[in-house]
């Protein structure tokens, strides 16, 4: 057994050295020991049957210590001994090039290129040699040449893409990943992703539109080229010729509407409402009841004609008129159900808080909870939006028991933070404010970022107004004034603010009350008035709690309705910078970049 021990030792000890060196060798290189690093490389070379990773590491040792002439003896043998590695005169080369013999290493860089012979392997990796020195002209010859020898122009397209790129020859770069795509129609995701990571500006895209107009005329059977012309509108976020590429390759290739319905998602969500639109009455005209996709886009160009309304921030009535028509022949057509139960809520909130219709809002909701099998998760929403609009008719008692009843079902989830937000603003409304500020405390921890922070500043505000006064009378007032404000009952909420002012004169909530008339002529469409309180309170209370809430609220109306991004953005920057511990600092500082127009 000892016998095999020192047998065993014997013949790993060779192994063990090895790893030594490698890792010795590796040591000296990092540390810029090159002349230490070049005997243990050359030894390692030497032991490992001529290993070629070892020899170039010894070159690269011997040309950093300008070793020069040992560097050309090492390559010469090598040539001597194997004539048929023509990645040799590449180093060759490279070793006259460090000593500015450029004649001479030129002619050993076509040396190379005039034994290259018909095998790809050898192909890739003489380009490769030559990239690795950034001789990418030589590495684009490499390719040039090996594509006429392997009779396939094509093959090395991909690559060449690569090395026109490396030299921001951008037209190039695009002929060569178009030249790829043609005869590799596999590729076009990856080829997307390249594009997408290298074309950084209008000026490249655009090229790139050309070339491709060009490829479509040239071979309109190449489906690959329409795809990526789709594609590369969709980056421009020009939905409408788009959707005009989606429409021609869902006919061509007799598609369900799925590339066309897709689209039509992505133009939704960037807020291309017509866009949108029309995708989705493609695919209910052209694909028609049949489809997989009728039901869905029924209902999102629904939702897609509603919120091109009233996101519009200019509406009439009779065009609200009309958008409930479409809702309620939806509901005909698909009938009052679970699988419905989301349209039925989009109506209630369209007649609660645009048609002022409270009656119905509530008769729907009612009938929607109540749905056979409905999802629970939708219903217990649609008891959040009943018990709103309870408390708007000034039923308290009906919305805090909704609310309750949410709460209770999702105690630790979001939708119950939800539920318990709303229940404790009820109890602040009523004045009772010490337990509502103990429920807005726990709410500042709550996942939804929203929650936590208007959980915040309703807790601070309360604290803030309530611990000053030997009354608590300023603040019922001003509650009030919130409620009826929330109830859409504006003069009352006036005249309240109006009390609360007369009876409190330089009162702490002077800039609250600016900032609770903002709202409410916010709600009543008097912009310029809004802007003009909220304006007061920047220039007024710069320190009061309320400022930053005015600047990103003021800046949101100079964006939206206003017509004003550029003084939009200086608000925006206003906060971030001056007020940079604001909840709404990030946001803004998005909001900054996105009217600059950065690529986010």
């Amino acid at each position: 057994m000892r016998l095999f021990f020192l047998l065993a030792m014997v013949a790993f000890l060779p192994l063990f050295s090895f790893g030594q060196d490698t890792q010795l060798a590796q040591q000296y290189y990092q540390d810029g020991e090159f002349e230490k690093a070049s005997v243990i490389y050359h030894r390692l070379y030497e032991m490992q049957n001529r290993n070629e990773y070892y020899f170039n590491r010894y070159l690269e040792c011997l040309l950093a210590v300008e070793h020069y002439e040992e560097a050309e003896n090492a390559v010469k043998k090598e040539l001597k001994d194997d004539p048929h590695n023509i990645r040799l005169y590449v180093s060759y080369g490279n070793i006259l090039d460090r000593q500015f013999k450029e004649d001479e290493a030129k002619e050993q860089y076509e040396k190379a290129l005039k034994k290259l012979s018909d095998d790809q392997y050898e192909i890739t990796l003489l380009a490769s040699a030559f990239s690795t020195l950034s001789k990418f002209d030589y590495a684009i010859k490499t390719y040039e040449l090996g594509g006429e020898l392997m009779k396939n122009k094509q093959l090395f397209a991909f690559n060449l893409a690569e090395l026109y790129r490396r030299k921001d020859d951008i037209p190039k770069m695009v002929e060569n990943y178009l030249n790829s795509l043609e005869f590799y129609p596999e590729r076009l995701s990856t080829i997307q992703g390249q594009l997408q990571r290298y074309l950084t500006s209008d000026a490249g895209y655009q090229e790139l539109q050309t070339q491709l107009y060009d490829r479509i005329q040239g071979r309109p059977d190449a489906y690959q080229f329409v795809e990526l012309l789709e594609w590369v509108f969709i980056q421009k976020k020009d939905y409408k010729n788009a959707l005009r590429q989606a429409k021609a390759l869902d006919k061509r290739l007799s598609e369900n509407g799925a590339r066309v319905y897709q689209l039509a998602l992505t133009a939704f969500t960037d807020k291309d409402y017509d866009a949108a639109i029309t995708a989705y009455d493609y695919i209910i005209t052209e694909k028609g009841v049949v489809s997989t996709f009728y039901l869905d886009a029924k209902r999102e160009s629904l939702r897609a004609r509603r919120n091109k309304l009233v996101e519009g921030f200019s509406y009439t009535e009779p065009e609200l008129r009309e958008i409930e028509q479409a809702y309620e022949s939806f509901l005909e057509e698909f009938g009052r159900n679970k699988t419905t139960a989301t349209i039925v809520a989009e109506l209630a909130d369209l007649e609660a808080f645009y048609l002022n219709d409270l009656d119905k809002a509530i008769a729907l909701l009612g009938e929607m909870i109540n749905y056979p099998a409905n999802d629970v998760n939708i219903q217990s929403r649609g008891k959040l939006s009943l018990g709103d609009f309870y408390l708007m008719k000034g039923e308290i008692w009906e919305a805090t028991l909704l609310y309750s009843q949410v709460d209770k079902l999702y105690a630790d989830d979001q939708l119950g933070h939800e539920a318990r937000f709303r229940n404790a603003k009820l109890s602040y409304y009523n004045g009772d404010f010490q337990w509502a500020q103990a429920q807005f405390d726990v709410l500042k921890a709550s996942t939804s970022k929203l929650i936590a922070n208007d959980a915040l500043d309703l807790s601070v505000f309360i604290i803030d107004n309530l611990g000053l006064d030997t009354t608590d009378r300023p603040l019922k007032l001003y509650a009030q004034a919130d409620l009826l404000t929330f109830q859409n009952r504006f003069t009352e909420a006036f005249a309240k603010l109006d009390t609360l002012l007369t009876e409190f004169p330089k009162h702490s909530l002077d800039d609250d009350v600016l900032y609770a008339r903002a709202k409410i002529y916010g709600k009543m469409k008097d912009y310029a008035l809004a802007a003009s309180m909220y304006e007061q309170i920047i220039e007024k209370y710069p320190e009061e709690i309320r400022a930053d809430n005015a600047l990103f609220e003021l800046a949101e109306l100079e964006e939206n309705q206003l017509g004003d991004p550029a003084k939009a953005m200086a608000l925006y920057e206003k906060i971030f910078i001056e007020y940079s511990g604001s909840t709404f600092a990030v946001e803004a500082r998005q909001r900054f970049r996105e009217l600059r127009g950065d690529n986010l």
